[in-house]
């Protein structure tokens, strides 16, 4: 007789970092059923931002592709949300809130290509994404980033591939389709995401500098107008194929990144209710092994 299936709805998953790749894992978990809680920092820089939940810290609230997000002032502000199928998104860039939380799940997004923080004893299971982190040391699995043959997979013992600082190749096309800034200053746009350009065409402005198109193609991104930049940071993405679309929905890395988070919660989490412990109990023995100092 075959168990009774897990309800991932008894499972809440704390995820640190709001932009298009946390984005997809925070959109393919709330599908699926887990309780998602989202942190940011005070002037997140996403460039995908329309597909990127971070935008709520601006606006308040956002939605992609049908999942909405709304911006909370304290951690118990979340259980409404949830109960209306919302994702909750603290600002909180220490992540201070999962000491309240407690969550069974906690995956470190932020993509900073080092671990700024985040330890194993955070949450009975933690997963963090792409270099910077040990698997078995900083986090229990970790989920490669980088685009090819590997990607999506998760690894229980080693790190991600290293960073490269070279952006992955679309249509042949990789450092050319990454707009950055030339220099430090405000950002402004003439253009904005969606609008096809060519090589050449001016886009926007740092302080008094122009910020010029390398190819032709759509701008699949572009950092918030108003923010302050550095020199050389990314603030915007060209995609050569030239498909809108593909400006307004998850990117096929993020699904895969997504996938193998949820594949990481599943190993953990995924036994049925009649093979497991009751979820309090079960997550109670956990926490208390795994934060033990």
């Amino acid at each position: 007789m075959e168990g009774k299936a897990v309800d991932l709805s008894i499972f809440t998953v704390l995820i640190r970092g709001g932009g298009d790749l946390a984005s997809g894992v925070a959109w393919r978990l709330h599908n699926c059923g887990f309780k998602v809680l989202i942190t940011e920092t005070e002037l997140p820089l996403a460039v995908r931002r329309k597909v990127s939940f971070c935008e709520a810290v601006f606006e308040g609230s956002t939605i992609v592709e049908g999942v909405k997000v709304q911006l909370i002032g304290t951690v118990k502000d979340a259980y409404a949300l949830w109960d209306q199928g919302i994702i909750p998104l603290l600002v909180d860039p220490q992540c201070r809130c999962k000491d309240d939380v407690c969550p069974d799940v906690l995956v470190d997004a932020i993509m900073a290509k080092k671990n700024t923080g985040t330890s194993i004893k955070d949450a009975p299971l933690v997963i963090a994404l792409g270099p910077g982190f040990e698997a078995g040391r900083d986090a229990h699995f970790v989920v490669e980033t980088k685009r090819g043959h590997y990607l999506g997979r998760v690894i229980e013992k080693g790190t991600a591939a290293p960073d490269s600082g070279i952006p992955g190749t679309v249509m042949g096309i990789g450092a050319d389709r990454v707009i950055r800034a030339p220099a430090d200053g405000t950002f402004k746009n003439l253009r904005d995401i969606g609008d096809q350009v060519s090589a050449g065409e001016v886009v926007g402005h740092v302080g008094d500098t122009e910020v010029k198109a390398l190819i032709d193609g759509v701008i699949r991104g572009l950092i918030r107008p108003g923010l302050n930049v550095s020199k050389g940071l990314k603030i915007g993405d060209i995609d050569p194929r030239g498909d809108v679309d593909h400006c307004f929905t998850i990117s096929e890395k993020s699904l895969a990144i997504a996938g193998g988070v949820l594949e990481g919660i599943l190993r953990v989490f995924g036994k049925s209710a009649e093979q497991r412990p009751s979820a309090d109990s079960f997550g109670h023995k956990l926490t208390t092994e795994t934060r033990r100092s």
